[in-house]
């Protein structure tokens, strides 16, 4: 072929520096692989850069402002203040480039090569990099082992074209002021985050979901809870409500929709879609290897990465699965494993968390009640609520509850949790989860006091039958 007369030889390629490709990088580099990192836009990925971690701070960012304006513990600071181009600095420049620059200095202290540029790929054992500054300039390489990792981007929707005042994910986290008004179109994880962010932030945040609930992958009495909080700031929450068209001019945005067969139209300052997001699989050769992709663009693999290539691993968003750094994170860790030959790395997609952070935080792992009993799995739930823990009351939180799934045998096999510091409590529930605990475990297990984690043996306590402070 004549694209590998003259391409460079490398061990393992990864494409793709987001949060599953970095991590791959860097293990495999710790096997003992010699590994090139490929990355068109930026090192951290969509995560560190556009998603995860500037959502977070911007949502701490409305948590602060919010406390400073409240009377609550009797402390009065008066009507709270708020610079959001001091509060966007800090989160480009204290946040994203400090975590950003130190992902790159750990990939280069591993002795990973970085090069930057679009992948094409001509075969199993072939691909080009066309360079990000010179589109004449381009280098083909022969790999033994690729491992793709090129993440997703935001669903765009008809008369919603990303432009101006119609924005998505990226330019919300990146506006130069706060919305008087601002239409949120889907209520999945980013819209709720990011309308009860900005809604703390002073802006009155309208939600447009076209399904019959918001969030859909919790269970209904959590959710409850998130609206119940959403309503008390102020936010309009419209289901099975679908979005028509919208007209903007350079002050706001107009948009029409439809909720019960009514047609309504508001006026905002900036309109967010976020109905979902795309895999990148398209445009990058694919067709040319022996990778397999399904209907909607993600490739099939087996438990540790493989694909139908067998020299050829793919993770992240753009393998079947919750859309989680958290679990592109892991794959890349199986991925370079497997690729040095550990026959045991395998993913286990039932003991991987799921976390979002609305106000307040919800968190599930494992299976659900229902989820069981579909599955022909006698469970019953165990739950507990924060009002009745000490700590949750001195911290003015006592909304929320903490869920213990168990089968017959009492083996926790799922857990939800809904609260203050949900997204931190998840963490040892996903470890009984992972490691097929009994409540008796957990159970015996002294946890601290007085700390949120205690509702977590209270669920146990529950469970064993011998609940103490309920």
């Amino acid at each position: 072929m004549v694209v590998g007369d003259f391409a460079e030889e490398r061990e393992t390629i990864i494409v793709g520096a987001g949060p599953g490709g970095y991590v791959a990088a860097i293990r495999a580099a710790e096997l003992g692989q010699k590994v090139m990192l490929v990355e068109r836009e930026y090192i951290g990925g969509v995560c560190l850069n556009v998603g995860c971690i500037p959502s977070k701070a911007l949502i701490s960012a409305g948590h602060r402002y919010q406390l400073a304006s409240s009377e609550l513990f009797g402390v009065t600071l008066g009507k709270g203040t708020l610079d959001f181009t001091k509060t966007q600095a800090w989160k480009d420049k204290d946040v994203v480039a400090r975590l950003t620059g130190g992902v790159e200095m750990l990939i280069k202290k591993h002795k990973v090569e970085i090069i930057r540029g679009e992948v094409y790929l001509h075969d199993d054992h072939t691909l080009r990099v066309m360079s990000e500054t010179n589109e004449s300039a381009a280098q083909t390489y022969r790999f033994e082992n690729l491992i793709l990792a090129t993440g997703s981007r935001p669903v765009e929707i008809p008369n919603f074209k990303f432009n101006g005042r119609v924005i998505d994910s990226t330019g919300a986290l990146n506006l130069t002021e706060v919305p008087r008004e601002l239409v949120v179109i889907g209520g999945g994880y980013i819209g709720t985050e990011l309308a009860g962010a900005y809604a703390n932030l002073g802006a009155h945040v309208t939600i447009l979901e076209g399904t019959d609930a918001i969030l859909p992958n919790f269970e209904k009495d959590m959710v409850d809870i998130v609206k119940k909080h959403l309503k008390a700031k102020g936010v309009d929450i419209y289901t099975n409500a679908l979005a028509k068209t919208s007209q903007q001019d350079d002050k706001s945005v107009q948009v029409t929709y439809t909720v019960a067969d009514e047609e309504k139209t508001i006026t905002a300052d900036y309109c967010l879609v976020t109905v979902g997001r795309r895999p990148n699989t398209d445009e990058m050769g694919i067709e040319y290897t022996s990778v397999k992709v399904g209907d909607r663009g993600l490739i099939e693999v087996d438990n540790q990465g493989r694909t139908a290539a067998t020299n050829i691993y793919a993770i992240g968003d753009i393998v079947p699965g919750a859309a989680l750094a958290h679990k592109a994170f892991f794959e890349g860790k199986i991925a370079a494993e497997a690729i040095s030959g550990d026959q045991a790395a395998a993913v286990d997609y039932l003991g991987i968390p799921a976390v979002c952070f609305a106000d307040p935080e919800l968190a599930t792992v494992g299976l659900t009640v229902g989820e069981a009993k579909d599955k022909g799995i006698k469970a019953k739930g165990w739950k507990f609520p924060f009002a009745g823990n000490g700590r949750a009351l001195t911290l003015g939180e006592t909304d929320g509850f903490i869920r213990l799934v168990t089968d017959e045998n009492k083996t926790v096999i799922g857990a939800q949790v809904i609260g203050e510091g949900a997204s931190d409590l998840i963490a040892e529930l996903a470890l009984a989860v992972n490691s097929a605990m009994n409540v008796e475990d957990i159970a015996l297990t002294i946890h601290a006091h007085p700390t949120l984690a205690e509702t977590i043996a209270e669920a146990a306590d529950m469970a064993m039958g011998f609940p103490t402070h309920i």
